[in-house]
């Protein structure tokens, strides 16, 4: 085996790293770069210093307590004096005296209140209470006022105006006119074939002889109907029972009814009849309040019936003269709501044989033909035994009057034309009839 001899001739580069100055305290070059002593190192990874304390203030002395003994000091007036900023010294300071700081005191800032509760029902009665509208003007003026602008009256104006020729194409715009105003077909034909017999008779000179004969028919249609509501002085209470569909304004028609009464001397009570429709019970109290009238209620989803039972117990009891009944508005076609009414006219019949005395049915004046189907399913459920059309001054046209009036025959006790309480005003057919016509042709 041959033997590995060392090498004769040692490498000179070994050498002479062995022979290098290994001195810790030198440091040493690593390609270029330069070796951090440990001095460096510590320094750099020492923790930061903390800051220094700042210097603690001097304490503030609180303001003298003013007590009533303490005399007013009047303030004293400072002459002004010159500045001279060159020879002022930078440490120049005031006497301690001459600034005081003002500590303000602290002002409790007032919590305002929360907002009062504003009952919509309440609201409403104030607003039909104290509307800023006037009433209508008394008498016939009234009347043609605030139902001039109907459908009736705007068709029959426009007709008569021109001074229309007496023919049958007069007649025909009649006719229209009629059916357009919502009198109905049955009365419509019956009104214009009348017409009709006697201008073929030659009764009529021209427009204006058919215009004055129009109007005695109107009239003549709607005086057996037209007989206000006369208070029974000997029923104690005298009953009045409001019915009707939803929206007609009953409750509004109950308020300005105890307000009529009320005016008149009478001792009345209202009864909170009404408990499905939400804050009907409270409307009907706002308008007892302002009215000065008793209402006797007990609060939603209570009997209606109970409701009415305990308030004509309670009238007898005082000596009430009047009692008038809310019920809750309830559609014609609901059989079972509709049957509630004849359970409410029964238990009042356990008190007084006699009562309800009157039977008062609210109609929208803009229903229109369907209030014909209305006071059909009415009538047969509670006897109707009067009406109030109300709304006649909106958009009403006017018309539905004479189709209840000569189907029914039922008295039409009260008109609405208006929103002030003195705008329910007894129906009167002359005045309706000439507020629905013009007066003379070319007006």
């Amino acid at each position: 085996m041959r033997a590995i001899l060392p090498h004769p001739r040692p490498d000179r580069r070994m050498v002479s790293w062995f022979k290098r100055d290994k001195s810790p305290d030198k440091p040493e070059a690593d390609s270029g770069r330069r070796r951090l002593s440990a001095e460096e190192i510590a320094a750099a990874f020492a923790p930061p210093a903390a800051p220094a304390p700042a210097p603690a203030q001097p304490p503030v002395a609180p303001p003298p307590a003013v007590t009533p003994d303490t005399q007013a000091v009047e303030p004293v007036a400072i002459p002004p004096q010159s500045f001279d900023a060159e020879h002022t010294s930078a440490d120049a300071t005031l006497p301690a005296t001459a600034i005081a700081p003002v500590v303000p005191e602290a002002v409790a800032t007032p919590t305002p209140p929360p907002p009062a509760f504003v009952d919509p029902a309440a609201a409403l009665a104030d607003y039909v209470f104290a509307s800023t509208m006037p009433a209508a003007a008394p008498g016939k003026s009234g009347w043609r006022e605030r139902l001039g602008g109907s459908t009736f009256a705007k068709s029959f104006g426009g007709l008569f105006s021109r001074n229309p020729k007496l023919d049958d194409d007069l007649l025909d715009e009649i006719e229209t006119a009629l059916l357009t105003a919502d009198v109905g077909v049955a009365a419509s034909t019956e009104l214009v074939e009348s017409l009709r017999k006697r201008m073929k008779a030659r009764a009529f000179v021209d427009a204006n002889d058919l215009l004055k004969a129009l109007r005695g028919d109107l009239v003549a249609m709607l005086e057996p109907v037209a007989k206000p509501l006369v208070i029974d002085t000997n029923a104690k209470p005298f009953v009045i029972l409001t019915v009707g569909v939803n929206g007609v304004g009953k409750t509004t028609t109950i308020g300005k009814l105890a307000k009529r009464y009320k005016d008149e001397g009478h001792a009345l009570m209202l009864a909170a009849g009404d408990t499905f429709r939400a804050a009907a019970v409270a409307q009907l109290k706002a308008w007892g309040e302002r009215n000065g009238v008793p209402v006797v209620a007990q609060g939603q989803d209570a009997d209606p019936a109970a409701v009415a039972f305990d308030a004509l117990q309670a009238a007898k009891s005082r000596g009430t003269g009047i009692l008038i009944a809310d019920t809750a508005g309830r559609l014609h076609t609901q059989q079972g709501l509709m049957a509630e009414l004849g359970k409410i006219r029964r238990v009042l019949g356990k008190i007084d044989p006699t009562a309800p005395h009157e039977v008062l049915m609210v109609i929208d004046g803009t229903t229109g033909q369907n209030a014909l189907s209305q006071l059909r399913q009415f009538n047969a459920a509670a006897q109707v035994t009067g009406l109030v059309v109300t709304k006649l001054d909106g958009t009403a046209k006017g018309g539905v009057v004479f189709a209840l009036a000569r189907e029914f025959g039922i008295p039409i006790r009260f008109a609405g034309i208006g929103e002030r309480p003195e705008d329910l005003r007894v129906f009167d057919a002359e005045s309706f009839v000439d507020a629905m016509l013009p007066e003379t042709l070319g007006a």
